[in-house]
This record gives C-alpha cells, sequence and structure tokens, in this order.
C-alpha cells in the first residue's frame, strides 16, 4: 500500500523522530488497516505509518509480530502499581474504574498522581459512595475499602432513599462529574433497596451530563421475582426513559444461566436506538467482596443455580458449606475477597455456551473486572516489589484476560478475526468513552496524531498463565508495551522505572 494511501487521522508528519517500529504487522480496527510496515512515535503521538526510512534515535524490530493499539480496560479495580506491572503484561495501556468509581473524585485523581502510575488511568464518580453518605453520613474516602468498612450499617444496602437523601446523593455526584469523573458507576447489586426513583434520577443526571453510567445490575438470579432479566428489563428502561447511556458491566456473571434472554433484549434495545452497551469477562469465576449481600439470601442456591461451595476465599482458598458459615464470615470481615465460580466452563459444554454469548456479543467490549492484590492476610498489596510477593493473590482476570481471550477465541477457536477481536480490546471501549471523554478519541486506534498506547507481541505464543491456584504468573507474548511513547515492557521483560501513565479525565468544571 502506498504511503500516501494509507488510512490515518491526518498526513504523516516529517521526522526525525523519537522511535520507529519496523516491520509489524500493522492492525488498526477503526480503518480496517492490515498490512506490514512501520509506525513513527514523536512526542508521545504516532507520528508517521507506512515506510519510514527518516532517522531515529531507537527502533524496535518487530518482523512478525502484531503492533496495535493498546487494550483499554474499562472495568479495573487493582488501580495500584502492583495491578498496573500485570495488566502491561496483558496488553493493558489505560485501566480504567468505572464499575464502581470513587468519591471524592478529585482527591483520587490527585493521589493516583502522586503515585506515577504506570498505566493510563481514569475513574467515574461512584453511586454508592454517594449514597452511604447521604443515608448513614459517613464522609467518602476514594478507595474501594470504604464501601466494606461501611458494610455493618445495612441502612444504605437496604432502605429506599428519601426526597432529602436522593437530592444529596445527586449533588453528590454532581460534584464527582464536574471534577473529572468520567461517567457514573451503579453498584446497584450491592444496595438492592434503591428505589427506581431514585436510580431514574441518577440515569437523568448522567443524560444531563452526556456521560454513561456503568452498571453492576441488580440482581444475579435466574428466578423471579428479582432475576437478571427483571433487571435488564428496569436498566434499559432507564435508558428509554431518560435518554442515559446505559453501561452493562460483566454481562456474564450477572446474567447467568439466563444470559440467552438477556442478549435478546439487550439486542432489541439497541436496534431502537437505545444507549445500552456491554462488557464481559472470558471466564466463569467472579469475584467480589464477602459482604455482598446476595450471598446471604436464604433462597441463593434456587435463585443462582450454584451451591455454597461455589463461593471460595480468596487469601485462605476455604470453600463454605451453608449460609451459616456465609453469614458468620460476613460478620467478621465483610471486605474479604472472594471467587464465585458461576460456571462450570472446564466440565460442562453447555456453559462454555453460555459464556461464548456474553463474549461474543457484537459491539461488546472484553474487560477484566480486574481486582486489587491481596496478601495472605487479607490485606491489600500497596508496594512495587516486582515479581509480585509470592503470597499475592487476586483472580485469574487481573493477570490474563485479554490475552485468554485472544488466545481462545481469536486464534485458536477462530471464533473472531484478529481484527475483530482487537476491536473488542481497543476501538470498542474507545467508543463506549469518546463522546463524553474527549481524549479516548485519540486511544484504541493505530492511526498517526493517535496517542502513542502501542503494543508489539507475538500472536503464535500469546497467552494467559494465571491459574487459580498461581494467579500471579504474568501473561506471555507482549514483546513490547508502550504507554504515551514510552516502553513499559521491553524484550518481553518489564521496566520496573517506567512511570508514563496520565489520568483519563473529563474536563473539570471551574467555579464561575
Amino acid at each position: 500500500m502506498n504511503e500516501t494511501t494509507l488510512p490515518s487521522a491526518q498526513a504523516n508528519q516529517p521526522g526525525p523522530y523519537d522511535l520507529v517500529i519496523r516491520g509489524g504487522r500493522l492492525v488498526d480496527p477503526e480503518t480496517g488497516l492490515d498490512m506490514t510496515g512501520d509506525v513513527a512515535l514523536s512526542g508521545g503521538r504516532i507520528a508517521a505509518i507506512g515506510t519510514i526510512a527518516a532517522e531515529t534515535a531507537r527502533a524496535i524490530d518487530a518482523s512478525g509480530l502484531v503492533v496495535a493499539p493498546g487494550f483499554i480496560d474499562l472495568h479495573a479495580h487493582g488501580q495500584s502499581i502492583a495491578a498496573d506491572r500485570m495488566q502491561a503484561f496483558d496488553g493493558v495501556t489505560t485501566s480504567l474504574e468505572l464499575e464502581a468509581g470513587v468519591l471524592p473524585v478529585a482527591r483520587w485523581y490527585d493521589d493516583q498522581a502522586r503515585k506515577r502510575r504506570v498505566l493510563n488511568y481514569g475513574t467515574a464518580a461512584n453511586w454508592v459512595f454517594a449514597r452511604i453518605a447521604a443515608m448513614i453520613g459517613a464522609d467518602p474516602e476514594p478507595e474501594l475499602g470504604f464501601m466494606s468498612r461501611n458494610s455493618h450499617d445495612k441502612r444504605w444496602v437496604d432502605n429506599v432513599a428519601t426526597d432529602k437523601e436522593i437530592a444529596e446523593i445527586v449533588a453528590r455526584l454532581t460534584q464527582g462529574l464536574d471534577e473529572g469523573g468520567i461517567g457514573i458507576g451503579i453498584l446497584n447489586a450491592y444496595a438492592p433497596g434503591a428505589g427506581v426513583k431514585e436510580l431514574s434520577e441518577v440515569a437523568s443526571l448522567a443524560a444531563a451530563h452526556a456521560v454513561p453510567t456503568y452498571t453492576h445490575v441488580a440482581y444475579a438470579s435466574n428466578v423471579d421475582p428479582r432475576s437478571s432479566i427483571e433487571a435488564y428489563t428496569r436498566l434499559i428502561g432507564y435508558a428509554g426513559s431518560t435518554g442515559a447511556h446505559m453501561h452493562i458491566c460483566h454481562f456474564n456473571s450477572t446474567s447467568l444461566q439466563d444470559v440467552e434472554r438477556a442478549a435478546r433484549l439487550v439486542k432489541k434495545a439497541q436496534d431502537q436506538g437505545l444507549k445500552v452497551t456491554v462488557e464481559a469477562y472470558p471466564y466463569g469465576t467472579g469475584s467480589t467482596v464477602l459482604g455482598a449481600a446476595f450471598f446471604a439470601d436464604p433462597a441463593f442456591v434456587e435463585r443462582t443455580g450454584s451451591g455454597y461451595g461455589a463461593i471460595e476465599m480468596v487469601d485462605t482458598g476455604r470453600s463454605f458449606s451453608n449460609r451459616d458459615e456465609i453469614l458468620q464470615a460476613q460478620a467478621q470481615d465483610p471486605g474479604s475477597l472472594v471467587l464465585w465460580h458461576f460456571l462450570d466452563i472446564e466440565a460442562n459444554q453447555r456453559h462454555r455456551d453460555l459464556l461464548d454469548v456474553s463474549i461474543l456479543f457484537p459491539g461488546g467490549a472484553i474487560a477484566s473486572d480486574a481486582m486489587p492484590w491481596s496478601l495472605a492476610d487479607g490485606s491489600f498489596y500497596e508496594g512495587d516489589a516486582w515479581p509480585l510477593p509470592a503470597d499475592a493473590s487476586s483472580h485469574p482476570r487481573s493477570s490474563g484476560t485479554f490475552t485468554r481471550f485472544l488466545r481462545q477465541w481469536v486464534r485458536e477457536r477462530r471464533a473472531l478475526s484478529l481484527i475483530d477481536g482487537l476491536a473488542k480490546c481497543t476501538l470498542i471501549p474507545a467508543r463506549i468513552l469518546e463522546e463524553s471523554t474527549p481524549v479516548m478519541r485519540k486511544k484504541g486506534r493505530l492511526q498517526v496524531g493517535c496517542d502513542a498506547d502501542i503494543v508489539v507481541f507475538d500472536y503464535d505464543t500469546l497467552t494467559d498463565r494465571a491459574e487459580f491456584k498461581a494467579m500471579n504468573r504474568a501473561a506471555e507474548g507482549m514483546r513490547h508495551v508502550l504507554v504515551n511513547g514510552e516502553a513499559v515492557i521491553s524484550g518481553g521483560e518489564l521496566v520496573t522505572q517506567a512511570r508514563p501513565g496520565r489520568p483519563v479525565r473529563r474536563p473539570v468544571k471551574t467555579a464561575s
């Protein structure tokens, strides 16, 4: 292909360049580009694509390797140096905390800047945190543990908010959006008592600010009332009645064994022009905190088709026998992380087919729901040792979501072409965000003028290595990972001093 006809954001910029990636298979899902060529970088952006003879200070030989946009994870709870490093080996260059989010938003961004993050980072405003503040008076702290620390007071979990409380919830979320939050995280399943009036007000707020909501739907159950289908129907109703963009988090784990019906409902809503989008991760096992309200439901087994033995403590590996054991453990340490094996994809073909429905949903994104790394004593690991401490655990999806998807669904099973598989990791998540968050228009694309968030990987050897008994094994196959033009992985090895991550943030509203 002649360089002058390359599909790109703008014409190639002249050298000299900071770095040229030479001779790789260049793949850009937006333009359909799939060719052998070079990519030149300058000032943290892609400066030229094609056959590049200009001089450069540094070069990467990408012969036989794929060169693609860096992966965008919409759903990553880790948000630490350790989490960034593990995700870099999975090809992630932008790691976002959207399903939950935080409050206060400005303080969180300040904290991340002080940490000097490895990957690009961003957050939504957290509806549950606003609810806790309004209903029990606790002052929000910008980290996920705030929710579990206030789990002893069930008013914010079970009660319908008063008009006054709703007004405070909306005010706090508005402040979070004004401080640059990139949407509203709605952990509805963790506060199932919330009323439709309240949630419609929150959706209207999102619509007024033209930002998405990122929703953990209210119910994960295959039995009415309070089934997953009821939850999805309600969410679609919010989209239709308020005009909000309602994004569904982990479509697989909240749909359980009703995912086929759920997928038909979502597709019909999309066909009618409603702003409803989805994401899923390539595992049949979820992860959450032990104190999640749905584990205490007396009808948990009947409603989910899952026994208590499917719930496993991350730090100790302990499984449960009955509801009494769950309730006792919740009372002792509700913030502990647990695994929930909701599908048996190793032994059950039907369960594998159900997982396919969510993973292969047209236009759906891949997102990890990556959990924080915790130590044997249950505390979150916030250090910067590499490799991670031997007792650090999380969930295999915190290490290998994207590589697992590309290996299994694209390379081995050929359920998708490489360019379509990469779109689920890059372009689709960028498009979910870019209407409200302008910086995302330069991500998820391998085009001139776009951010130099780039992965260079060996397609033939790309694989996840993490298992449930060995969660902190980094993925393999990523030869080079660049964030804003700076290498965080070089020659397959972590660059331990690299801290090129930048905030993904909406413009901050200043007082007039």
